[in-house]
């Protein structure tokens, strides 16, 4: 069959064995590990299987067509992910992949109506399913982790620390938060810098509870959130962050993105985008990502970012490279996802859970073994609007780590 030429092509790394609909094995190898044993129960699922296997693997799975015998689905998808490189041999295959390039403009097409769906779709579910696998904060974007060891809360709370001493912040600033999520990022700001924050956001989930937070901090005069798309924001800013929001945004939009950013940011501002990012160059989302997880979003190349600041009239103040610190991140979020999923299937169903778990296991693939990575951009309009060396970075952190450790030295330690 097709499925099995093209297994044969591809296959490199680890040990493939597959379980037809009729019992028979097929074995595909290249180095004896990882080795995973998985099984068809569809007689129809190969030929779907070769046709779009980002589409068909994902379904099945999903669906319970295709079932894991030996191995973990972690260790599958390492697998795919692995020998993705010897993909481009097969003609269908690469085909494919030219065509999605070709209409990915299409497929990202982002405008304020479709983005507030888009955004609806995946954090419009149920608050309690975020409790389950999230930090206690709900940062819902690539932690920092000073030690590969840290817990996801210390993590957490240095990926806040960090992003606040690039923004060089000063008591009294006016700070725009876009993408505010559940809130956490905008409060931490506020309590640590002294700053007033305006937070924007999509979703009227997350909405809800990052008001609700901010009443019981006692912020809410200081913080103030919104459900407002970006191209909606008026007045002008002394610090923009975005974090985990650019994905959101469509290579259509990226020059409509950072002329507002231009047009919202004070002459002397400083703005700090923190997006997951690809270093092989231009590519597309693949469609089970796009069709059950994010709608409309896509992770940038650096080099297509650059083009649209660089565009812009924007200053490019500092670059810097996060590879390894998101899979560790989704680590954590995949055991703590599995830890408590027998609730989370009584919150959704069975299938949303393999959904779920495939996405998970498929996202801390692409940090691990694929081209996956995490860039922070720091953007200003003016050439000396931060200072000449990053020692103001390493001075925020001390100081304000041993103000949290004092406050919190469980979270902190």
């Amino acid at each position: 069959m097709l499925l099995s030429y093209f297994l044969n092509t591809i296959v490199r790394v680890g040990t493939l064995e597959v379980i037809d609909a009729t019992g028979r094995r097929h074995r595909f190898s290249g180095t004896p590990s990882p080795r995973v044993t998985i099984c068809l129960h569809d007689r129809s699922l190969p030929a779907k299987l070769y046709l779009n296997p980002d589409l068909a693997v994902g379904e099945a799975y999903m669906d319970g067509s295709l079932t894991i015998e030996q191995g973990t689905l972690s260790e599958f998808v390492e697998i795919m992910a692995r020998n993705m490189d010897n993909g481009p041999s097969d003609p269908l295959f690469a085909l494919r992949n030219k065509i999605w390039l070709l209409i990915r403009g299409w497929q990202q097409n982002n405008p304020i109506r479709r983005s507030q769906k888009n955004v609806a779709h995946h954090y419009d579910l149920p608050d309690r399913l975020y409790d389950l696998f999230l930090d206690e904060d709900k940062q819902y974007s690539c932690a920092y982790f000073m030690n590969r060891n840290d817990s996801l809360e210390t993590a957490q709370t240095a990926k806040k620390r960090h992003l606040a001493a690039k923004l060089l912040l000063k008591p009294g600033q006016k700070v725009l938060d876009i993408g505010s999520g559940w809130g956490g990022l905008a409060l931490y700001l506020a309590q640590e810098g002294g700053v007033k924050v305006t937070g924007l956001t999509l979703s009227q989930s997350q909405l809800e509870v990052a008001r609700k937070r901010a009443a019981e901090a006692r912020l809410n005069k200081k913080v103030q959130f919104h459900l407002r798309d970006y191209r909606q924001q008026e007045g002008s800013f002394d610090r923009i962050v975005s974090v985990g929001m650019f994905e959101h945004v469509g290579v259509k939009h990226y020059g409509e993105f950072f002329s507002t950013i231009d047009n919202l940011l004070k002459d002397d501002g400083v703005c700090l985008l923190h997006s997951i990012g690809r270093m092989a160059g231009p590519g597309s989302t693949g469609p089970w990502m796009r069709k059950y997880i994010f709608p409309g979003g896509y992770s940038p190349s650096l080099s297509e970012t650059l083009a649209a600041i660089e565009k812009s009239g924007l200053w490019v103040a500092d670059i810097e490279i996060l590879r390894l610190h998101y899979a560790d991140t989704i680590r954590h979020w995949r055991e703590r996802f599995e830890r408590n999923r027998a609730e989370i299937a009584g919150l959704l169903d069975e299938r949303f859970c393999r959904m779920w778990e495939y996405y998970l296991a498929l996202s801390e693939a692409a940090f691990l073994y694929c081209d996956h990575f995490v860039f922070q951009i720091q953007i200003a309009k003016q050439r000396d609007a931060v200072p000449l060396t990053r020692d103001y970075i390493n001075d925020w952190e001390r100081k304000h780590m041993g103000q949290e450790e004092a406050r919190h030295p469980r979270e902190v330690a």
